[in-house]
């Protein structure tokens, strides 16, 4: 009997006594077809998280209410610890940006591209790829090719991507008919990482697998973004007046001297209470 359910674990196993693919193998090309469906199938979202990042030049941890879209529109809402109002908030509505820092009654505006994003997080990400990034599908290199190996010891597929825009690594669990991305490396043509981001604890979410954690990095800006999701919904149709902001009057240019002009009220400027992102 003993020999018996030795002789299955070996079966079970790889030559080198790791795990064996329980599918067939998979290229490069099929694999990227699928990223590209599931991206598809995947267009907007709202979001309720808790995040560890960086507001301002400081660090934060608490309640930030997101939602996005494809083409460029994307929102957040940074809640303060002590409940109700907002310390920050950032809109982009496909074409410019809205940033308003309540704290230090300062906002910014200008062109929706990465550095939209950047002004909230300090990461520079395009807003599409941020929307991507919140739904478990990050970007993939445009016009690569590349190679895919098993990792027997994790059971999991390393996809090894080459590019006119660099390199990218993608670790994929594709057991059960799943294609959960467990971390992406993008690298640049100078080999510097310009981001990474690893997944965890995936659950299903209106049909869709999705990371319940998320850790994002950008070395070259030296800094990190940690998001555990909370209430989460997809592909819920979002007015494009969602993705509207407009500063309060009097305010100053973020980084740059406040007028000496109060606000038409005389007095200064508060954050509104929060209110959670509906569809």
């Amino acid at each position: 009997m003993r020999l018996v359910l030795l002789a299955v674990v070996v079966l079970a196993c790889g030559p080198h006594g790791g795990v064996k693919r329980p599918y067939p193998e998979l290229t490069v090309a099929e694999i990227l077809d699928r990223l590209a469906k599931v991206r598809e199938a995947r267009t907007s979202f709202t979001a309720d998280s808790t995040m560890d990042y960086w507001l301002a030049n400081q660090r934060a941890k608490g309640e930030v209410l997101v939602m996005g879209t494809t083409g460029a529109k994307v929102r957040f809402a940074a809640l303060s610890p002590a409940g109700g109002s907002t310390l920050a908030e950032m809109a982009c509505d496909g074409a410019n940006f809205v940033y308003v820092d309540y704290q230090n009654n300062c906002a910014l505006t200008g062109p929706c591209d990465q550095r939209s994003i950047a002004q909230f997080f300090h990461l520079e990400l395009a807003p599409d790829d941020f929307v991507h990034l919140a739904l478990g599908t990050p970007p993939v290199l445009a016009n690569a090719t590349g190679t895919v190996t098993w990792d027997a010891d994790k059971g999991y597929e390393r996809v090894a991507l080459t590019g006119p825009e660099g390199k990218q690594t993608l670790v994929i669990d594709a057991k059960d008919g799943k294609l959960d991305v467990i971390s992406s490396e993008l690298s640049g043509p100078d080999g510097k990482i310009k981001w990474s981001v690893t997944n965890a604890d995936f659950v299903d979410v209106d049909g869709q697998r999705l990371p319940a954690k998320t850790s994002f990095k950008s070395p070259a800006e030296k800094q990190d973004l940690l998001v555990d999701w909370g209430e989460r919904k997809i592909n819920v149709p979002l007015d494009p007046s969602k993705f509207k902001l407009t500063a309060p009057a009097g305010l100053a240019t973020c980084g740059q001297q406040a007028p000496p002009a109060s606000p038409p009220d005389g007095r200064p400027t508060t954050p509104p209470s929060a209110a959670k992102p509906k569809a």
